[in-house]
């Protein structure tokens, strides 16, 4: 198990900072005795590049804990601790998670889909992103290019159209193929984001 960011367990002050995003505010089902060291095993396992199984058994049961991230993944937790990482300030205990959250965020992005993708491009944090940013898709580009090639395809004029196909056609399908992202990110280029 390599260490891929610095993480040590989570400070009184972080876990203060962190706390209300993970805690629900309804009290339904039974409550977790064991909340922190939870996050530390999550935060933990995700500054490795290590998988689930792997994880430590001073932090409990990695089934246990890995069903706990996917709850908290579902739940939108990382989507709000990246908006909570725009708006807090440099000094807040959770700018000095910076990394591991994205890290989280990274791996949320499997189970959450383009939603987490699209929130990390639009706030600027591309260390956020699945893969490095062009090999990322690009929703918002995909809109643009969409709207570009509508305008052109409902000009009045009948020929523009086609001389815009003739001129710029290839030249967008490489773009829109760009946009798209990679439909499937090597393991080997994920390995080499920190």
């Amino acid at each position: 198990m390599k260490q891929r960011v610095p993480f040590s367990a989570l400070t009184d002050r972080q876990w203060a900072a962190l706390r209300p995003y993970v805690v629900k505010d309804h009290p339904a089902g039974r409550p977790m005795r064991d909340l922190r060291q939870r996050m530390d095993a999550i935060l933990f396992l995700l500054s490795t590049d290590a998988p689930w199984r792997e994880l430590p058994e001073r932090y409990g049961a990695a089934g246990t804990i890995s069903r706990h991230f996917r709850r908290l993944t579902h739940a939108g937790l990382w989507e709000n601790l990246l908006i909570a990482l725009k708006e807090l300030g440099p000094l807040h205990p959770l700018q000095q998670l910076r990394p591991v959250l994205f890290r989280g965020a990274r791996r949320a992005a499997r189970l959450r889909g383009l939603g987490i993708i699209v929130l990390a491009r639009r706030l600027g944090f591309h260390q956020a992103l699945p893969g490095p940013s062009w090999l990322v898709a690009d929703p918002d580009l995909s809109k643009s290019l969409v709207a570009l090639f509508r305008r052109e395809f409902e000009h009045p004029d009948p020929g523009r159209f086609r001389r815009f196909i003739l001129d710029w056609g290839a030249t967008f399908r490489k773009v829109f193929v760009t946009a798209g992202g990679r439909p499937n990110m090597p393991r080997s280029i994920r390995l080499l984001m920190a």
